[in-house]
C-alpha cells in the first residue's frame, strides 16, 4: 500500500497576532500551545461558563507574563498547570478530615512538589531570559592595615551568569573578629590637580 504524501504549507509573512500566547510569529503554534494549557487545569468541562471563565482567566496571566519566544511559552504554560496542580492538592489536602491523617499528608505532599516544580520552572523562565548576560565585576579591591586571613585582596575578578551562586566563598572570607579600621588623614597621598603636579603646602 503506498503511503499517504501529506503536504503541510507554512505561512510566508505570519502575523503572530497572538504571540504574546505563544511566543511565536506563527499564530498556529499559540492556539495550539494556549488551547493545551487552558484544557490542562482541574475544570469541570461539561460546565461551558466555568470554562470559559477558567481560560479568560489563564489567557490572561499568560499576556501578563508576555513569552517573547516559543521557550519561554512553554515553561510560562508548564508554570501555570503546575500551580493549578499544586493548589488543587493542597485543597484537597485541607478539606480531608482528621481522621484521614494518612490522606491529608498524602495531598499536602504532592503539593508541596509541584510548588517545587512552580519554582523551578519560573527560575528556569528568569534564567532563559536573562541568558548569562548579566556579570559582577570588581576591580582594583585593596585592604588597608589587614592580616592576610582576614581578607583576599583581588585585583580584577568577573564573573558572568547569575548575580547568585557564582562567586567564590573565598572572595568574601572576612574575619568576624576584626572591624574594618577608619582612615584619618594621616598618611594620605596629596591630591593632584590639573597639570599633573602635586599641590604645594
Amino acid at each position: 500500500m503506498k503511503a499517504k504524501k501529506v503536504e503541510i504549507a507554512i505561512e510566508a509573512n505570519p502575523k503572530g497576532e497572538r504571540k504574546q500566547l505563544g511566543g511565536s510569529n506563527f499564530d498556529e503554534w499559540n492556539d495550539r500551545l494556549s488551547n493545551l494549557v487552558a484544557s490542562a487545569v482541574p475544570v469541570n468541562f461539561k460546565d461551558h461558563e466555568e470554562v470559559q471563565a477558567s481560560t479568560l482567566a489563564i489567557f490572561s496571566g499568560m499576556f501578563d507574563i508576555n513569552p517573547v519566544d516559543p521557550i519561554e511559552a512553554i515553561l510560562v504554560g508548564q508554570v501555570v498547570a503546575a500551580n493549578e496542580a499544586s493548589l488543587a492538592m493542597y485543597r484537597k489536602g485541607w478539606s480531608q478530615p482528621p481522621e484521614y491523617f494518612e490522606a491529608r499528608t498524602k495531598y499536602l505532599a504532592l503539593a508541596d512538589k509541584a510548588s517545587r516544580t512552580v519554582a523551578l520552572l519560573t527560575e528556569r523562565l528568569d534564567r532563559h531570559r536573562g541568558r548569562g548576560q548579566q556579570q559582577i565585576t570588581v576591580k582594583h579591591v585593596t585592604t588597608n592595615n589587614v592580616t592576610a586571613d582576614q581578607a583576599i585582596i583581588a585585583d580584577s575578578v568577573t564573573t558572568g551568569g547569575s548575580a547568585r551562586g557564582n562567586v567564590s566563598p573565598a572572595l568574601l572570607a572576612v574575619s568576624p573578629e576584626a572591624s574594618m579600621p577608619v582612615l584619618d588623614q594621616k598618611g594620605l597621598p596629596e591630591l593632584v590637580r590639573g597639570g599633573g603636579s602635586a599641590d604645594k603646602k
